[in-house]
């Protein structure tokens, strides 16, 4: 009660009532109509704002400090930053709007930067759009990067610029219209509200084709006439979280409150501690995957710290921080900071702990403490001082020596620079747990979810149908009867239990429009289902579903449970569509009456229309397939050399994370997506070299070809050929990545990958059974690979080459029997 008298009283003194008023009307609009809000930031600090319900993070519980989002010796307005489910956020603006009247949306300028100012100049002094492309795509894809830097930096640029005199002038052009506006659009989240008619302060615009009204200033100059500045926050993930508790009701029939779950669920905490965190908001990508298996989280809390640690400046204590709750001993120089940092093992994570330390022990102010943080942050060497004097004197009083202090200030010069805002850890951590939840608890439906709001990105497609396949959830192909716009969970029944899968949803097919994808779901509701190609021509206006439409949706499949192959379809789809053309314009005059019901025609013999066509080789199938989806559903093709790839690689793309920099590594899978540059450092500056996705069965992972291992291999590099890769992992980025060493195709890959075998036996787990099944494998396998053999023991190793009679073949059936025989981790192949 004490604190949320004081924060009453700041609030009032600064005048700032009605701000807290306006967010909490909007936010109780928000959750009056079921669309999922929460505050982000610091203004999750704030016990009024928790009182309010405009968060659901409990500030004493989890000790964040009111002081961080605001005290009254700060001058700037307040910031409570809200997200807002991304589908529902413009009916919560139009509310505003409706309510206030004088609301508007924040403009933002797109300035034209080296790349896109190249293309435009290019295009108005006529430069063939090739060369155009070219000029642009030497400038590197380097944050800030300028055309005076890009020139220093790329020598072709250079060159092009110092050697051709169009390009000289169109760059010269470049340089004085780069950094410029070049275009208008509306900010993702800001919103301006006034008391008074907003023309009386700046002017506004609308844009072509909608009716929003828009401010003609940008954010920074909307502040400095003082209007207020709020920040609608569209977040998918909240939207994601609303569709898959959407599928549960219906499909469960239960409602899920996700702000009062248990957050000690260990099936919840199982995910984060495998590391199962694709599609987990903020702790999907690799490396945090990998700290989450080192750290195995089994508190909020742990994610609270992951989220933050897991930050360019405080990755350096991650170790520390594994290492201290796993059980290593710590310890501090005052019972004080034993206390403040109990809850991160003695590591100083949070900017509200530095404040705490500084206030609880140096006897600074919350208020002057945040303040000496920023100082410390912006390298303000007298508040510094000042701050350092009086911590020192502060710790004095506790009876703390002054080296001590002086220790303790010195960390806190540390941490202060890259502590980071728990407040916006911990909602963010909570939103974390809710769609670890969903995935744990209701994985189909969470899946499904996910997969429709990110149906527009191939790449998220393809990574997240593979973790469907991994955890056994069937990602089905399109379908006119089954599918709906988005991708949908379904339930199938299979003897006394009941499977879920998901089907594809008819939208995220390339060349399927919206009005053709209603007009689809409108007919299944009126007939039930489609019978055949023809009964859907019947049924479905061809004006909306046209020619292009059908023939994308035979490539995807969506018809394949009508009867007929696909290249029958396809061949019969324009008689099929007149025919139905023809029976639509019929019923539409009313002469479907008068000759009978359309209802009583069998449609089943419809197939024995189709032309007699053989089906589609199975790799144009998959080609188009690929096409019209962006990836291959039905199966991969990759799927044909399963065996070889398990038996012939050492890791697979899912497992790189934990092979460790520079581990020599051979992986088989699939070339995608290849493209060049040119290298800037090194020996071979302004040498090409080539970067591409290697694709396997468990996921992807970039691929690095140098330029002279690319000049041994150019010849080998394809889109869609199947190789196996050997070389090193590189980890150092966020994503691990392979710098190639060698490619070898698969139909080599016997005679390449295995000129040896090498085989490790542990004494300890040899016995005469063992060793008879394995020499009895070798037997049955023989060949030219020689084995050596190595037997560890408790006083060392033993090396051995096995006779030469007993050389084998490593096909793919020794190779998968030695491992199952001995342990994959026991098995290598050797090159020439």
């Amino acid at each position: 009660k004490a604190r949320l008298d004081r924060e009453l009283d700041v609030i009032e003194s600064k005048g700032f009532a009605s701000y807290f008023l306006i967010v909490w009307d909007f936010c109780n609009f928000a959750h009056e109509n079921g669309i999922p809000v929460g505050a982000r930031g610091s203004g999750v600090g704030t016990l009024v704002g928790y009182c309010l319900g405009l968060c659901n993070v409990d500030p004493i519980k989890y000790d964040l400090l009111f002081e961080r989002f605001m005290d009254p010796e700060r001058n700037e307005m307040p910031d409570i930053d809200i997200d807002i489910c991304q589908a529902n956020r413009q009916r919560v603006i139009e509310y505003v709007r409706n309510k206030y009247g004088h609301v508007a949306q924040i403009i933002t300028y797109g300035t034209m930067k080296a790349r896109a100012v190249i293309r435009d100049i290019c295009r108005v002094m006529r430069v063939p759009l090739s060369e155009a492309d070219r000029l642009a795509k030497l400038v590197p894809e380097t944050l800030g990067i300028t055309l005076d830097k890009a020139i220093k930096t790329e020598p072709e640029l250079k060159d092009a610029y110092e050697a051709n005199e169009l390009t000289r002038r169109v760059i010269d052009i470049c340089k004085k219209l780069e950094g410029l506006a070049r275009h208008a659009s509306v900010h993702a989240a800001g919103v301006v509200i006034a008391e008074q008619p907003l023309t009386n302060y700046v002017p506004l615009y609308q844009p072509a084709g909608t009716s929003d009204i828009v401010t003609q200033f940008d954010g920074p100059t909307v502040e400095k006439v003082g209007l207020l500045k709020m920040d609608f926050l569209g977040l998918k993930t909240l939207s994601v979280l609303e569709l898959a508790k959407k599928h549960v009701k219906e499909l469960h029939g239960k409602d899920i409150d996700l702000e009062k779950l248990d957050y000690a669920d260990p099936k919840v905490f199982e995910i984060f501690a495998k590391g199962l965190t694709k599609g987990v908001f903020q702790f999907e990508s690799g490396g945090m995957a990998d700290l989450l298996m080192k750290m195995r989280p089994d508190r909020i809390e742990d994610l609270i710290a992951a989220n933050a640690l897991y930050r360019p400046g405080p990755m350096t204590l991650i170790p520390d921080y594994i290492a201290r709750k796993h059980g290593e001993k710590w310890d501090v120089p005052h019972d004080i900071m034993r206390e403040v940092l109990a809850e991160t093992f003695g590591i100083m994570i949070y900017q509200e702990q530095v404040m705490r330390i500084c206030n609880r022990l140096g006897d600074i102010p919350l208020r002057e403490a945040y303040a000496m943080i920023k100082a410390i942050s912006k390298k303000k060497l007298k508040v510094i001082a000042k701050g350092r004097e009086q911590f020192i004197e502060g710790c004095g009083k506790k009876g703390l020596k002054k080296e001590n202090a002086e220790e303790v200030f010195e960390l806190i010069e540390r941490f202060a620079g890259y502590g980071f805002n728990k407040s916006h850890s911990t909602r963010y951590a909570f939103i974390a747990y809710q769609t670890a939840y969903m995935k744990a608890h209701y994985p189909v439906e969470f899946m499904a979810a996910l997969l429709t709001y990110d149906m527009g990105v191939t790449d998220k497609v393809v990574d997240y149908i593979g973790e469907c396949r991994s955890m056994g959830i069937d990602v089905l192909p399109p379908d006119v009867n089954e599918s709906s716009v988005v991708f949908t969970p379904i339930y199938k029944r299979h003897g006394d239990e009941k499977i879920g899968v998901i089907r594809f949803g008819l939208s995220a097919v390339k060349g399927v429009g919206e009005k053709a994808v209603e007009q689809i779901i409108e007919a299944q509701k009126k007939i039930g289902k489609f019978e055949s190609l023809f009964h859907f021509c019947e049924n479905v206006d061809v004006r909306a579903a046209n020619k292009q439409t059908m023939e994308a949706l035979i490539k995807a499949g969506a018809f394949d449970r009508l009867g007929g192959n696909r290249a029958q379809m396809m061949a019969g789809l324009e008689a099929a569509m007149q025919n139905g053309s023809e029976i639509q314009v019929d019923r539409n005059n009313g002469q479907m009456n008068f000759f009978g019901s359309a209802a009583a025609v069998d449609y089943s013999k419809d197939h024995q229309k189709l032309p007699a066509i053989e089906p589609w080789p199975e790799a144009q199938m998959l080609a188009f397939e690929k096409q019209v989806l962006g990836f291959y559903v039905t199966h991969n093709p990759l799927s044909h050399h399963a065996e070889e790839i398990s038996a012939y690689s050492t890791t697979d793309s899912s497992r790189l994370a934990e092979c460790g920099q520079d581990k020599e590594i051979t992986i088989g899978g699939m070339i995608t997506k290849i493209r060049y540059h040119i290298t800037k450092n090194g020996r071979n500056a302004g040498s090409k070299m080539a970067v591409f996705v290697l694709e396997d069965l468990q996921g992807s992972a970039e691929a690095v070809l140098f330029p002279k291992t690319l000049n041994n291999f150019a010849d080998l590099l394809v889109e869609d050929k199947i190789v196996f890769v050997k070389g090193k992992v590189d980890t150092k980025r966020e994503k691990p990545n392979i710098f190639v060493e060698d490619l070898i195709p698969i139909d080599d890959v016997t005679d390449r990958l295995a000129a040896r075998v090498k085989l490790r036996f542990d004494s300890r787990e040899m016995n005469a059974e063992k060793i008879k099944m394995v020499r009895s494998l070798c037997e049955r396998n023989r060949g030219r690979s020689a084995i050596d053999i190595v037997v560890v023991t408790p006083h060392g190793r033993l090396a051995a080459d096995a006779d030469s009679k007993f050389n084998v073949n490593p096909n793919v059936a020794f190779c998968k029997g030695v491992k199952h025989l001995i342990g994959a981790e026991n098995f290598k192949l050797c090159q020439k």
